[in-house]
């Protein structure tokens, strides 16, 4: 069994020794990611920490880290009540939901009038929800740029809680994304490649075969600079392929540009992969 302890401690241990190596823990896909000059130097990197630390680790592609958001509005009730004996539960809300533009996360908003829900019960209403867009229906990664405006419900003199109304929006909330057509978001990198004049059409092709989409080229010092924008589910090998495309000729860098909606056929595959995991 991997020590994960151990493991982040010998990793950033040597992290220190090399400028050139870099480790993180991504909290999206719960996966510890390690950054470097390529194969043989994540090997050279296990060797020292099995020689120095006396810790193993296996490597692999890291995960994307998806999202979901949603394309419509809907209009959500759900009433949580609860009687066993003694004090029960109740809360009772009725929100809406709206998508915003892509990158503006998440907003909340209450309408309420004439005292429906006490105000000391609103802010509960807001962390279920927070709570709940963790976790979203399709293949439960964290659900993105939505609004929700509380602006109605009931509440009872005696059996109302935080606790009710908390999981009366929670229950309302992944109801309300179910019906307003979620969908998968997938990272989109920025990609600048720069090779020489001779391998510029096999770089374009090779760019389509990833779903990439080219921004633009620049000719500069007889090397062509190639800008694109690719999904980032199709970038993990490319440093591998873009030495065998070039003979080792070519150079790139990436960096994370925006989310983007993930093609129907794709996305069904990666839904259907993490129910099996569920």
């Amino acid at each position: 069994m991997l020590d994960q302890t151990g493991c982040i401690s010998a990793l950033q241990r040597y992290s220190q020794s090399d400028p050139t190596f870099k480790v993180e823990y991504n909290k999206t896909t719960k996966e510890l990611l390690i950054t470097g000059m390529g194969t043989v130097h994540f090997a050279v990197v296990k060797d020292e920490c099995k020689r120095k630390f006396d810790v193993e680790f296996e490597t692999s592609d890291p995960k994307v880290a998806y999202k979901e958001t949603i394309q419509s509005k809907t209009d959500v009730e759900e009433k949580y009540k609860k009687q066993s004996g003694g004090r029960g539960q109740y809360g009772h809300v009725l929100i809406k939901i709206e998508p915003l533009s892509r990158g503006k996360s998440f907003e909340f908003e209450e309408e309420i009038f004439g005292g429906a829900i006490p105000s000391q019960y609103i802010p509960a209403v807001e962390k279920g929800i927070v709570e709940s867009m963790n976790k979203g229906v399709l293949a439960g990664y964290p659900v993105v740029d939505f609004k929700v405006v509380l602006y109605d419900g009931s509440y009872h003199d005696v059996d109302s809680s935080e606790m009710a109304f908390k999981i009366a929006a929670s229950k309302a909330f992944k109801k309300g994304i179910a019906k307003a057509k979620p969908v998968l978001l997938e990272p989109i990198m920025e990609v600048e490649v720069t090779v020489p004049q001779d391998f510029m059409g096999d770089i374009m092709g090779d760019f389509n075969s990833r779903r990439g989409r080219i921004l633009g080229m620049d000719p500069r010092d007889g090397v062509q600079i190639i800008k694109a924008k690719v999904p980032q589910a199709e970038m993990f090998s490319y440093a591998i392929d873009l030495k065998s495309i070039t003979g080792g000729y070519g150079s790139f860098d990436m960096k994370f540009s925006h989310y983007d909606k993930v093609p129907s056929d794709i996305s069904d595959k990666i839904i259907s992969a993490a129910q099996k995991e569920d």
